[in-house]
């Protein structure tokens, strides 16, 4: 769907998230608005005070691989395949999810 989106063939959509192609201003801004989220929501977890950006990088890699690991599942296909149009209706079920997996929830 993204591919779709950002007129890209799913083998450069993976290219882009596996580091091998860089992703230019234009097309990270592109891929924000796809996702509905501001570009510089992909930045967040970076350290703003100069630590150590390799254990932020992995630790980024290991979310995402848990997350791809849940993807491939079949309730992950479910819940990928569920449209909530509502912002809130998604940030409720996240929330929930979230108290459920025993984390913090979001004063969002």
């Amino acid at each position: 769907m993204l591919g779709r989106v950002l007129s890209l063939t799913f083998q450069q959509v993976q290219k882009h998230e596996r580091g091998v192609n860089r992703v230019s201003a234009s097309k990270l801004y592109e891929i924000a608005r796809a996702l509905k989220v501001s570009p510089g929501s992909f930045f967040e977890t970076l350290d703003a005070g100069g630590g150590d950006h390799e254990s932020t990088v992995q630790a980024r890699n290991s979310q995402e691989r848990n997350a791809q690991k849940f993807l491939l599942t079949s309730e992950g296909v479910e819940l990928a395949h569920t449209r909530v149009k509502d912002a809130k209706i998604r940030r409720k079920i996240a929330d929930l999810i979230r108290v459920i997996a025993g984390g913090a929830v979001s004063d969002s």
